[in-house]
């Protein structure tokens, strides 16, 4: 299992999916836990998380501290949780992808990816699945985990979260993030993982985690989520000629950036998913092969969870 967690929380969830297989003596479990050469902090100060999305956007890996793998060792699965930074795998998660050892490690292995974020994770699993596919790998399965507040809700708790480190709810908002049934359920992946193992299932095509609700799609957020990375793409790499991370001369294109963001968050949104709402007859069947598509491998089918929850 390879991962990095800034908040807790992704360690939580993959604390979650490990218990099974660490308890089972036929089965040894490494994992992994990245460290960025230079951390990234938790509470973020503000324009150090803006400072972020630019490389993020782009892919652009820092440097990690030496990792405990060569790449020569042989594992039969490779558990891959990741965090969503603007739209895209987290900084130290593609600073793996595109590590040597981490390439070298990946090629030819079984994947499980698992998603903790917020709500917009579309545009984020597909540069995980290129990236994956440029390693040599095999995505099998795919395990989504969202925030259960209303969209306009967690736009404002989210970051507040981040940059302050606050995840209760306030004014009537909902806490931040997921909800510990959420995190606890996830033992079920961890369970059918262990089965799929012993039956070295993980040897076909998959997916091992079919029916268990792993990754459920709303198709309504794919417009933003474009327009979204567009977005970052374009200004992460106007701000990028400004110099690398940390640059004073990015600050001022930052704060340009943010206002444009909230306006785009503000206006942008609420009317594209009135737009939808009107249009749905209509886009129904568009939209049902978007859910469709971005619910492979494992699909939010859950004839059998009574196999792995109480």
């Amino acid at each position: 299992m390879i991962h990095y967690s800034q908040t807790g929380q992704l360690s939580a969830v993959a604390e979650q999916i490990a218990a099974p297989l660490r308890a089972d003596p036929a089965i040894e479990l490494h994992v992994e836990t990245l460290v960025p050469l230079t951390p990234y902090p938790y509470p973020w100060p503000f324009f150090k998380f803006l400072d972020a999305f630019p490389e993020s956007a782009h892919l652009v890996p820092p440097p990690l501290a030496p990792l405990g793998l060569t790449g020569d060792e042989h594992f039969d699965l490779v558990i891959l949780p990741y965090q969503v930074w603007f739209l895209a795998p987290s900084l130290p998660v593609t600073a793996f992808l595109k590590h040597p050892v981490g390439r070298k490690l990946l090629a030819g292995k079984p994947v499980v990816t698992v998603i903790a974020c917020r709500n917009m994770w579309l545009s984020a699993q597909e540069k995980m699945k290129a990236m994956l596919a440029d390693a040599g790998a095999r995505l099998i399965d795919n395990v989504t985990l969202i925030d259960p507040g209303p969209t306009l809700a967690t736009f404002i708790t989210t970051p507040v979260w981040l940059l302050s480190g606050r995840k209760a709810g306030f004014w009537g908002m909902p806490d931040a993030g997921l909800d510990d049934t959420q995190i606890r359920r996830t033992r079920r992946f961890g369970l059918a993982l262990r089965d799929a193992l012993h039956a070295s299932e993980e040897r076909g095509p998959g997916p091992l985690l079919h029916g268990l609700g792993a990754s459920e799609v709303d198709p309504k957020l794919y417009f933003s989520e474009r327009t979204g990375t567009r977005s970052f793409f374009v200004w992460g790499k106007l701000i990028r000629l400004a110099g690398g991370p940390g640059r004073a001369a990015r600050v001022p294109l930052l704060a340009v950036y943010v206002a444009f963001l909230v306006t785009l968050i503000v206006s942008l949104v609420p009317a594209s998913l009135a737009i939808q709402a009107v249009l749905r007859p209509f886009m129904r069947p568009w939209l049902t092969k978007i859910r469709d598509r971005f619910e492979l491998p494992s699909g939010s089918a859950t004839h059998r969870l009574p196999q792995y929850e109480d």
